[in-house]
């Protein structure tokens, strides 16, 4: 008998019910990002009043920090928990998380992808050294982000001697995923998308757990017209296909073969960056490489590392990757964070944090909000409100090497840049370098168990992770150490005899 599994978005989530685990699949900036489904799902709340009381999941952040992504399900009723890897692209739900108007959790982007496949192998859940001695142990918040947030999705575990982490498996009903073509049988290709993230993970999570699995996609093909190889998520396990011939590849962007994998091209560059505090801190970090090093760069002041190795015509020098499952090509940066042109190679998600997991990456090029003494870094929770890692825990504590790049202060500095050396007119009015960070997303004390390697790269010194400490290794020309680095820090330091000066040709425009 044929089968006809198109229907309409509002048909589709009319399938959701009250109280449902939603799972949702996407990337910043559109990536993967079924709107078109979003939206319905937020049309249907706000004229019915239902679906109430969701739980919803997602790996990386979702949304264009303005009203799209989980914008979308920030609605008060709407949600009751978010189990999220990622907030900073929906400002509305961080609001909600800090106003106690629903229960906010965070749990680390790989891990979340990586649970997904075990709960659709009915297994206990995920059994992972990832985040240990961060605020997902629950020794310290157990992901906990708000008084609202009750329940352990977390505990410590001792497996053949070795301490671990059990993230806790649990049914998911609805998985809200997205390709590009789909077939009235269910199939879905993801053929011309910029990446394969968790698309089947989430899929194979809901459909095993008894759930439905909608998929959106901005094509609909004749059954039996799609190459076997195209097709990633397979047809028993899809319920619903949504078609929005609209669909774009991000919210600006509306298709480019050379970013989904097809073609492999000349990529235009931007122009170089001009000398100013973010590019200042590019150039050292980038002197941090070693060719032949498999790398990952996160969002921030990374990017410029990446902007530099694309500048300088270096991609083939070392292999590039990004959680979202990408490899090689040149990267975009901003809001398209997590999309590459002329890649080559793409694999999904969970699978790339499995490599990440186990070690594979040499360098990895990550931001800071807020490094204390213990060399932990802060940046998931900053000034109270809930911002997540994302795929940084999952990188940074695996790495061999981590170069954390950031300011060494915020909110109202004012440097001069140029003639080879740095003057600071006026220190920002919010300290980074405190006594105690407000949440552990990197622990220090891990990383040296460990065996790695962490360097912190400001715009006027460059710390080294020791044993013995933070040691303050480098120091830019021009500033002085008192008045410029110490008396800002809540900490002191440990000090060689005589501090190396920052290559003074980074601060020459």
């Amino acid at each position: 008998m044929a089968r006809n599994k198109f229907m309409s978005a509002d048909q589709a989530v009319g399938l959701i019910k009250d109280g449902d685990t939603v799972a949702l699949v996407g990337g910043g900036g559109g990536l993967m990002e079924a709107t078109h489904t979003f939206r319905a799902v937020s049309r249907r709340f706000l004229s019915t009043g239902y679906p109430r009381n969701l739980t919803v999941l997602h790996a990386l952040g979702i949304g264009d920090k303005k009203t799209e992504g989980m914008n979308h399900f920030a609605h008060e009723g709407l949600v009751k928990r978010v189990i999220g890897g990622h907030w900073v692209w929906s400002p509305k739900m961080q609001e909600m998380a800090r106003d106690e108007k629903i229960e906010a959790y965070v749990l680390p982007s790989g891990c979340v992808m990586q649970l997904y496949r075990e709960i659709g192998g009915q297994r206990p859940g995920l059994f992972t050294h990832v985040g240990l001695g961060t605020f997902v142990d629950p020794r310290h918040q157990g992901g906990k982000m708000n008084a609202s947030a009750k329940e352990d999705l977390v505990e410590v575990v001792n497996l053949g001697g070795q301490e671990l982490l059990w993230y806790k498996s649990f049914p998911i009903n609805v998985a809200i995923i997205r390709g590009s073509f789909g077939d009235a049988d269910g199939n879905i290709s993801l053929d011309q998308e910029a990446a394969n993230v968790d698309v089947y993970a989430a899929a194979l999570a809901a459909h095993n757990s008894g759930g439905i699995v909608i998929a959106q996609v901005r094509t609909a093909v004749d059954v039996n017209s799609l190459p076997a190889r195209s097709v990633r998520v397979p047809g028993a396990i899809v319920d619903a296909v949504v078609v929005d011939p609209d669909q774009r590849m991000s919210y600006d962007l509306p298709y480019d073969p050379l970013i989904s994998g097809e073609r492999r091209g000349p990529t235009p560059l931007d122009p170089p960056e001009p000398l100013n505090i973010r590019s200042l801190i590019a150039r050292r970090a980038y002197q941090e490489l070693t060719e032949g090093d498999v790398i990952n760069f996160g969002v921030g002041i990374g990017e410029g590392v990446a902007k530099m190795v694309a500048e300088r015509g270096e991609v083939g020098r070392y292999y590039q990757t990004i959680e979202h499952g990408t490899y090689g090509g040149s990267l975009l940066v901003g809001l398209l964070f997590g999309f590459a042109r002329s890649a080559s190679a793409m694999i999904d998600g969970p699978s790339q944090f499995d490599f990440y997991a186990g070690g594979g990456l040499d360098t990895a090029f990550l931001g800071f909000g807020e490094l204390d003494e213990a060399g932990d870094v802060n940046v998931s929770k900053l000034g109270g409100l809930t911002v997540g890692p994302g795929g940084f825990m999952d990188i940074a504590q695996n790495a061999k090497k981590v170069v954390f790049c950031g300011t060494f202060d915020t909110k109202g500095s004012k440097l001069q840049l140029g003639d080879g050396k740095l003057t600071i007119a006026q220190h920002g009015h919010v300290r980074k370098l405190v006594g105690k960070v407000e949440q552990i997303t990197y622990s220090g004390k891990q990383a040296l168990k460990r065996g790695h390697k962490a360097v912190f790269v400001t715009e006027r010194a460059v710390f080294n992770l020791e044993n013995e400490g933070l040691v303050l290794s480098e120091v830019a020309p021009g500033v002085d150490i008192r008045r410029d680095i110490l008396e800002r820090m809540d900490f002191m330091p440990l000090i060689p005899r005589d501090p190396q000066l920052m290559d003074s040709a980074i601060f020459t425009d």
